[in-house]
């Protein structure tokens, strides 16, 4: 639509929408937690600039508030919260207790590092689980993403934007990752997280959040679970049933309810993001989530 670049950064037709917008999102963006945590620099990052043992859930909002401002977000708004996220990178540093070197939290390797375990856990979880996406699709999706590595900071030339890119990437990093003591901190935190202050009303109920940190590990490539062995191997069939059963609960939440895990500055974004789109001329009467539907975009204007 003419003018759609005007609205969101990432249109209602792109395969980041359907990627995004599926609630597998929760378990990508764990899984993505764990498997940044294999390489030792980039997690001694987040060890010594961050709350992260105090409030791992805080990383994650964050983290989905930045995924959401640069795919449903005006160009402004992702403009500003990438400006924002290397402001913040540019100030930091990070000590290598093994070498005795200092190193900038905003080096191009530690961030690509940072995209690509996000990027691929949000798709392979999304297509594990039960998203029928084609081999093509899912290259188009690593494409987009290099938009939203601009970002943060990185060239969308020096971004992996296929599936085969992506493997080979992955193929070249793997020996220089390790499971450090804060790696494997990371990862129990994520199996039996520290809730954060404003949701430990729901402490009674953690033990029911378990099941989920386990099935986030689960979902790692063999390779690094084969490095974590956090916890004993169980069927990949059973795996996969689970992502799938997961899948298919949390995308039947309304919209509305669903919302809520964000914060309510993400909330504020996407409401005026569904209210942009709508005056557009696209019917969100089933919300975001309508919108990838074909038949609930705007007809095309006669010429």
């Amino acid at each position: 639509m003419d003018g759609m670049e005007h609205i969101v950064v990432q249109p209602p037709e792109s395969v980041t929408w359907q990627v995004h917008l599926d609630r597998s999102m929760w378990i990508g963006g764990v899984r993505g937690l764990m498997l940044q945590a294999l390489h030792p620099l980039a997690m001694r990052g987040v060890w010594q600039n961050s709350n992260f043992q105090e409030d791992p859930f805080g990383r994650l909002r964050r983290t989905a508030d930045f995924v959401g401002r640069v795919t449903f977000g005006s160009p402004e708004e992702a403009g500003e919260i990438g400006r924002r996220v290397r402001g913040i990178h540019k100030a930091l540093r990070i000590h290598d207790p093994d070498t005795g070197r200092t190193h900038r939290v905003d080096d191009p390797e530690l961030l690509l590092w940072v995209h690509c375990a996000e990027v691929s856990s949000y798709l392979e979880v999304a297509r594990r689980g039960g998203l029928g996406l084609t081999e093509r699709q899912a290259d188009r999706y690593l494409d987009e993403q290099r938009k939203s590595a601009s970002y943060v900071g990185l060239h969308p030339d020096d971004v992996p934007g296929s599936c085969a890119e992506m493997d080979a990437y992955f193929k070249r990093v793997r020996p220089g990752l390790r499971v450090t003591e804060e790696a494997a901190a990371t990862v129990r935190f994520l199996l039996w997280p520290r809730l954060p202050r404003e949701l430990r009303l729901l402490s009674p109920g953690k033990p029911a959040y378990f099941p989920f940190g386990a099935l986030c590990y689960y979902s790692l490539p063999d390779w690094a679970r084969g490095m974590y062995r956090a916890l004993p191997e169980v069927p990949r069939a059973s795996v996969t049933a689970a992502l799938k059963a997961f899948r298919l609960g949390m995308n039947a939440l309304p919209e509305n309810v669903h919302d809520h895990a964000f914060m309510p500055a993400t909330r504020a974004m996407l409401r005026a993001s569904r209210e942009r789109l709508g005056a557009a001329g696209y019917d969100v009467g089933k919300g975001l989530r309508g919108l990838t539907d074909p038949r609930r975009r705007p007809k095309a204007r006669a010429a």
